[in-house]
């Protein structure tokens, strides 16, 4: 491994100072076309935005400019932040000791020039890792000046013997500390008014006045941030000449399709468990988790401001998986496969991710989490097998034929039950949403289809699994759906 340079003169002598990037921007700018000329992705792991966010966040970055993300809760916004620190440079020199990473070519704390003018080529190099040169902040209402910029500290003063008015007594807040690197400050409108004037002042002019002394502080930064839209507005809490200092302002969303939705969930869902029972997740079962998530995000008694977060499937994925889990462990089973009925078991996960409007409130968010996971199965009934003839299966729960399917009965046990409700199996096997040998997909084959007539209202579900007739008030509304 090559040894780096760790002095001035042997930084000078590597040819470091001709091959170095002007400026942060200008760092990243040439290692992002250097990716793009790969042909590779800009940022693993983020899907979906291939067509619509990337190339603005590319033309930002192009551009030199700072930027602002703005959309919804789990919409990856900070996922995409932290993957801005693949653009850097593995290592960079800074003056050693050095609190802002001051290049030793264009020292700007009086500290590090100090240190030249004493050492000159012997003055000390440090090297730092590009994940040093990110640094990340959550807005809060509480955040203060000196939290973002810094303030002057008494102690290191009277340790000194400097002046309160000295340079060298300053605590560096997060911002400076992120010179020549990448400051991401998320939900950028809940910090204070003050704060935000601080924030401009530093981006436009370089300057900012602590404890009411001037200090001219030219830091080189990438400053990226991300807000709600709703808050973001002059309705909001964010202020105009800070709106009118950032570059871009990229729009973020959900999903568009649910087949992508289902690759984010499967990519972020823990589901690959350790232990004696092996996890095989069906398609229609997480197509069935994705769904809710897009059904809730239609639905007028959820309120949309808020959005419905993509950790909503992927949180209920892992509940639905931790049930088929927890059964085949007290069954003694080897394999475990989630059911649709498992799907109940996680409204957990999917109740708390929901802000309701008052209508909903009114319902309660449990009730609205069962509608949309029956909405969800008719959806993906739907979706995979058309419009089928389920007469039949309506007619012999009519006649009150009753089916119950506990969480905790064993997969034979729940196909034996299916078996005897006329036509069932047969009709999920002809239109290939299970092979007929294997049980366990057979049984949520089946389910779907029960989960789907229980949506239509021609049939009815219990809360502890029992398919029954449908009652009367559903029978005169089942057209209304």
């Amino acid at each position: 491994m090559t040894r780096l340079p760790d002095t001035l003169g042997a930084l000078k002598r590597s040819g470091y100072a001709a091959n170095r990037p002007g400026s942060v921007k200008e760092e990243i700018r040439r290692n992002l076309i250097a990716r793009l000329q790969d042909g590779g992705p800009l940022f693993r792991g983020v899907l979906g935005y291939e067509d619509t966010v990337m190339p603005q966040i590319v033309n930002a970055l192009l551009a030199r400019h700072n930027f602002i993300l703005l959309g919804l809760r789990g919409q990856a916004k900070s996922r995409i932040l932290r993957a801005l620190m693949t653009l850097l440079d593995e290592a960079m020199p800074v003056v050693a000791g050095s609190e802002i990473n001051d290049d030793p070519f264009r020292p700007i704390s009086r500290y590090a020039r100090l240190l030249i003018d004493e050492h000159g080529d012997d003055t000390p190099i440090a090297w730092v890792a590009r994940e040093q040169r990110y640094v990340e902040k959550l807005a809060t209402p509480d955040v203060t000046v000196a939290d973002i910029i810094g303030d002057v500290d008494p102690i290191k003063a009277a340790r000194g013997g400097h002046l309160l008015s000295d340079e060298l007594t300053i605590h560096y807040g997060m911002l400076p500390r992120a010179n020549r690197g990448i400051f991401a400050l998320n939900e950028l409108p809940d910090l204070a008014g003050k704060v935000q004037v601080g924030l401009f002042n530093i981006m436009q002019e370089g300057d900012v006045q602590i404890k009411g002394y001037p200090v001219r502080l030219a830091l080189d930064v990438l400053l990226c941030f991300t807000a709600n839209p709703e808050d973001y507005t002059a309705r909001g809490k964010i202020i105009t000449p800070l709106k009118d200092r950032i570059g871009s302002e990229i729009i973020t969303h959900y999903p568009e399709v649910v087949d992508l939705g289902v690759a984010i969930t499967q990519q972020e869902a823990w589901t690959a468990r350790t232990g004696s029972v092996e996890i095989r997740v069906p398609d229609l079962v997480s197509e069935v988790v994705e769904r809710v998530a897009f059904e809730a995000r239609e639905d007028k008694r959820i309120d949309r401001r808020s959005g419905v977060s993509q950790r909503m499937p992927i949180t209920t994925l892992e509940n639905v998986v931790s049930n088929a889990e927890s059964r085949a462990l007290r069954q003694g089973d080897r394999e475990a496969v989630p059911r649709l009925g498992d799907v109940y078991a996680a409204l957990p996960a999917i109740t708390g991710k929901m802000e309701l409007e008052y209508e909903g409130e009114l319902v309660g968010a449990a009730a609205i989490a069962r509608e949309l996971i029956r909405r969800a199965c008719h959806a993906t009934l739907e979706a995979r097998a058309g419009d089928l003839d389920t007469d039949s299966i309506v007619i012999w729960f009519e006649q009150g034929n009753l089916l119950q399917i506990a969480d905790d009965m064993a997969v034979d046990l729940v196909r034996k039950g299916f078996d005897l409700v006329p036509g069932l199996v047969d009709l999920v096997t002809a239109v290939g949403l299970a092979p007929r040998d294997d049980d366990a997909l057979v049984v949520v084959a089946c389910e779907l289809v029960l989960e789907a007539l229980v949506a239509r209202r021609r049939i009815s579900r219990s809360d502890v699994g029992m398919y029954t007739r449908p009652e009367r008030e559903s029978r005169r509304k089942r057209d209304e759906y």
